[in-house]
């Protein structure tokens, strides 16, 4: 009897430490599950998007799509884009390069690395300006700058703040030299912008880099960047091989920064809005855009 009470309980043991098959392990739906890269635990992937893709065990910004960020930041339904239509030529033939700009459409559904437009935050009007790094990593060719500087003049003419959200591997090498004349256009744009009295924000989201980082990112009444972003213009091997020195472990994030004078604050995406909110009802905007 206790032989038979032993190898029934042997035999219960084995069927609750059975591996799942794989067939088993297909049934779980993609998607459905998403790994932090910094922490490495995992999560549902719809808790992760109602934390604003912050991860919930180590607040590990992850990447966010240029619609995502507007829908997160600005009031709902208030989102009005400008500047849909425009759309990237090849003015240096440069090989295979419309094909590439043709394949990142299709997969991000935008038509550029910047999404701009106006909407509301807690009802006070605002342009906003979206880069996404999922498009061409971010990267500034002639209709990023164009999309940019065209956003900071209606926010000029609408005496409304402005509002960018930077993510960038810098400077579009495909089309050469009209990328790198972005830099001066937006700065100047800017400046234009401050001299009658406008209001800039910059907020500098992982990565913020090259051209981008050397020009209107940096530029901002308010600089702010999101926790643990990479911002800076050369990489890091290339300074240290220059400096012929090694660098702080934390160089080019957005806390060194902060640490150093470069930023005004680090801030959690899930507090951006009700801060960004709080600093315009300081400066006493408000008010809707009229078209």
């Amino acid at each position: 009897m206790l032989k038979d009470l032993f190898v029934k309980n042997k035999s219960k043991k084995k069927k609750y430490a059975t591996i799942p098959s794989e067939a088993a392990k297909q049934d779980v739906p993609e998607g459905i599950m998403t790994k932090c890269p910094n922490c490495k635990k995992i999560m549902y992937t719809k808790e992760l998007q109602k934390n604003l893709k912050v991860c919930i065990h180590c607040d590990y910004h992850h990447p966010m799509r240029a619609f995502e960020r507007i829908n997160s930041f600005l009031d709902e339904g208030s989102f009005q884009e400008l500047d849909h239509e425009l759309t990237t030529e090849n003015p240096l033939n440069f090989p295979d390069y419309l094909e590439k700009i043709e394949k990142d459409r299709k997969k991000t559904g935008i038509n550029e690395a910047v999404v701009t437009g106006s909407g509301t935050i807690n009802s006070i009007a605002v342009v906003v300006a979206i880069m996404d790094s999922s498009f061409r990593m971010g990267s500034m060719g002639s209709v990023v700058g164009e999309k940019i500087t065209r956003a900071i003049e209606i926010a000029k003419d609408k005496k409304c703040p402005f509002i960018i959200f930077t993510a960038s591997g810098g400077a579009r090498m495909q089309e050469g030299v009209l990328s790198l004349m972005q830099m001066a256009k937006t700065s100047v744009a800017l400046k234009r912008f401050s001299d009658e009295g406008g209001l800039f924000f910059s907020i500098m989201t992982h990565p913020t880099t090259g051209g981008v980082s050397a020009s209107f990112a940096s530029l901002g009444d308010y600089n702010f960047a999101e926790p643990g972003a990479l911002i800076g213009f050369a990489g890091r091997r290339i300074i240290e091989q220059t400096i012929r020195e090694d660098l702080p472990e934390d160089f080019q994030t957005a806390e060194f920064l902060l640490k150093h004078g470069q930023l005004d604050a680090v801030i959690s995406r899930l507090e951006l809005k009700d801060q960004i909110s709080t600093i315009l009802d300081i400066h006493q905007w408000g008010g809707e855009i009229t078209w």
